[in-house]
């Protein structure tokens, strides 16, 4: 089976924040080719959605890892999940805090019983790894809450993506902003990978999509990652909502497109990449923009310049 890869770096209505489409394209295309390089190689499908989501989390550009958004107390609290579709396993971390990658807590979770842990118990497993503490706060996301904080922030500086309807002090884009990678290997295995650092300036215990199989999901069938508003993406229910289609027989595109109707009329902000046994490759959104890009094992592509609106794509 020739590997497969899409990735997408969150949803929103713009890419001034992040430098541009070229700088995006740049840095998501790099991500890529190491990534595929690992799954040419023999790495396994969930390896290589493990390092794909560690080097989004690295990359302060994207609300997720080092760059994620602060909280409405000033806190960073992050979620990321992590499903095997070979062995149909998820596992996830829900608003943890002080680590630099939280999908390696997702991954190291696929071995146990207990397999998604909110703030406590992730603190303590971060304990039981003996992981370094870590701060991912950045500059950025620092001025963005003490500006917010005196009222007169108009959302200006970052660009990466929250409701519209977003009061005066608050980044638009935050709140869509999340990673994903989902990746088929040799063996004709798949697996998904979400992380999110959170709406920005959101309420104490909120919990993202990111950590859910409504924003994360994968069998044998396909694989799916979700960006967007994370109360939209639930409500939809979306990436198990694609994927249990596929199962029912739908190809990846039908799937797709099904899915983008209904959340279109719905009124949702969301975005969401996707895979499926067979190596085809598929994206849609009722955002903006969504920040994807894939290797299909002869080329790279992107979907940083698709029409505003719903649009769905593949490739075979």
């Amino acid at each position: 089976m020739q590997p497969k890869l899409i990735i997408h770096g969150g949803a929103g209505s713009s890419l001034q924040g992040k430098g541009g489409v070229e700088a995006v394209r740049k840095l998501l295309y790099g991500i890529l080719e190491e990534v595929y390089g690992l799954l040419k190689e023999g790495a396994s499908a969930s390896d290589a959605v493990v390092r794909g989501c560690q080097l989004l989390e690295d990359e302060p550009r994207f609300n997720a890892g080092t760059g994620s958004v602060l909280q409405s107390d000033g806190q960073i609290r992050m979620s990321a999940s992590l499903m095997d579709g070979h062995r149909q396993r998820f596992s996830g971390v829900i608003n943890v805090a002080r680590v630099k990658n939280p999908i390696d807590l997702a991954l190291r979770l696929q071995a146990e019983d207990d397999r998604v842990l909110s703030d406590q118990g992730s603190a303590e497993l971060l304990r039981e790894l003996q992981l370094p503490i870590y701060n991912p706060l950045t500059d950025l996301r620092l001025n963005e809450w003490m500006e917010e904080r005196k009222g007169n922030f108009h959302r200006t500086m970052a660009g990466v993506i929250a409701e519209p309807e977003a009061a005066p002090g608050r980044d638009p884009e935050a709140g869509r902003g999340t990673i994903g990678v989902v990746a088929l290997d040799q063996d004709g295995h798949l697996a998904a990978g979400t992380s999110t650092g959170g709406k920005g300036f959101e309420r104490i215990g909120r919990v993202s999509d990111s950590a859910m199989p409504a924003g994360n999901y994968a069998n044998g069938q396909g694989a799916v990652s979700c960006t967007g508003i994370g109360e939209d993406i639930i409500e939809e229910c979306l990436a198990a909502r694609i994927v249990i289609r596929v199962t029912d027989g739908l190809s990846l595109q039908t799937a797709f497109e099904k899915s983008m109707q209904e959340a279109g009329a719905n009124g949702r902000d969301l975005g969401a990449i996707g895979l499926d046994r067979t190596g085809v490759i598929a994206w849609g959104k009722t955002s903006e923009v969504l920040l994807g890009a894939y290797h299909s094992g002869e080329k790279l592509g992107d979907t940083l310049e698709l029409e505003p609106g719903v649009q769905v794509g593949r490739l075979y």
